[in-house]
């Protein structure tokens, strides 16, 4: 049987669909309409930088641009629609999810014991049941609430105090959950005042981590498309590459998995697995939105940096850490979408008590013209997003288009 080959912009449609990125922004973003966006992406990933709008705020404003934060704090902290626990870093996850997680919270509960015991966090087992105690005798706690006798450094987060160890450990394992943030500080609570019974207290069958297994792989693949292991494993990142690997090949032998060649925009040809049929998908008919968007860089889309530089051939890296005299682009730089490429980066801060948006500096992508009409469009969404951004005003600095 012949392997079938996508070329770059099947995939690049398949890719974009999947990740609600194919179709025209629009729609509600509130309660239940705002859940469905981020159930079919997944989970959202968190993040504290608001150069512009933090990370979450501005991948569910790129899919419906009447979003506001309120009303994912709302789905949150009020309606417990979401929990926060980890993927590849903090994210909320729609609360159906939870039962899921059990696998992740076990092997957290023996990993992070061994590793944390050897990453200057001497005494934080001792402080379980003390910080237990002052939770379910005070209510929800951030980290400056407990342990407030022990000795402290202005060290940062990987100087915890033992107590604040004890509190993110007996989150990750399951004892505690995020109930919300006050500004970014994670506020703790006891599982069982949080989470409805019938989805913490489940009798777990003999095969949880097969079926959990099959879960993560199956809806991983559902929301990429197409998928080498490595890519499911990461996705959710609960389970290992040996698993992911043997779960391909069970599938594979079953018939619920084909083999497929995804052309890269280099021409190259990478093998990954796909269900059947993946050659007359719906999306392969659909043209992508003309609409111009400005992406996190943490947006779904382009969180695999190694498959975003293969798929659409952009080459992006942070550079929050890199010294602003090694910096290639800037501090905190935005991808920009129109269509089904990524045709610039823009550097720009929200300087809120001057009431502005300033672009800095955009970068046009190799063998993009910024004319006047995709001017206009990046406009037009700069205007959508200081509403966002919570300023009303933009100004372009001197020399800002960059060759």
């Amino acid at each position: 049987m012949n392997t079938r080959t996508l070329s770059n912009r099947e995939a690049r449609a398949v890719f974009l669909d999947r990740h609600a990125l194919l179709e025209t922004p629009a729609g509600d973003a509130t309660g239940s309409a705002l859940l469905g966006v981020i159930e079919r992406l997944g989970f959202v990933q968190l993040d504290s930088i608001n150069t512009v709008a933090r990370a979450h705020d501005l991948i569910l404003f790129a899919r419906r641009p009447r979003y506001r934060p309120k009303a994912l704090k709302t789905l949150y902290e009020k309606d417990r629609a979401l929990f926060e626990h980890w993927t590849h870093d903090a994210a909320v996850v729609p609360m159906q999810y939870y039962p899921w997680w059990e696998l992740r919270r076990q092997r957290d509960a023996q990993k992070l014991r061994a590793q944390w015991r050897n990453w200057r966090r001497d005494g934080f087992e001792k402080q379980f049941q003390t910080v237990i105690d002052q939770i379910r005798e005070q209510g929800p706690l951030c980290s400056s609430d407990v342990g407030t006798s022990e000795k402290r450094s202005s060290g940062g987060w990987w100087d915890w105090h033992p107590s604040k160890t004890a509190l993110e450990y007996l989150w990750r394992s399951g004892v505690l959950c995020v109930v919300g943030r006050d500004g970014f500080r994670k506020r703790y609570d006891l599982t069982e005042r949080v989470i409805d019974k019938a989805l913490c207290n489940l009798a777990l069958p003999d095969d949880h981590e097969a079926q959990t297994i099959n879960w993560c792989c199956a809806e991983a693949l559902t929301r990429l498309g197409f998928a080498t292991p490595a890519e499911l494993a990461a996705f959710w990142d609960h389970v290992t590459l040996a698993e992911a690997k043997d779960w391909c090949a069970q599938e594979l032998a079953q018939g619920r998995l084909e083999p497929v060649h995804i052309t890269c925009v280099d021409g190259s040809l990478r093998a990954c697995y796909a269900r059947p049929g993946l050659g007359n998908d719906f999306s392969l008919e659909q043209a992508p939105t003309a609409r111009l968007r400005v992406l996190s860089p943490f947006d779904p889309a382009l969180r695999d940096r190694k498959r975003a530089e293969r798929l659409f051939g952009f080459d992006y890296r942070i550079e929050i850490f890199v010294p602003e005299a090694k910096r290639k682009y800037g501090y905190y730089v935005f991808p920009v979408m129109e269509k089904d490429r990524i045709i610039a980066r823009v550097d720009m801060k929200a300087f809120r008590d001057a009431d502005t948006l300033r672009v800095k500096a955009l970068w046009p992508e190799a063998g993009v013209r910024w004319g006047k009409a995709r001017h206009c469009a990046f406009e037009a969404e700069l205007g959508r997003l200081v509403r966002l951004a919570g300023v009303s005003k933009i100004a372009f600095e001197e020399g800002w288009l960059r060759a």
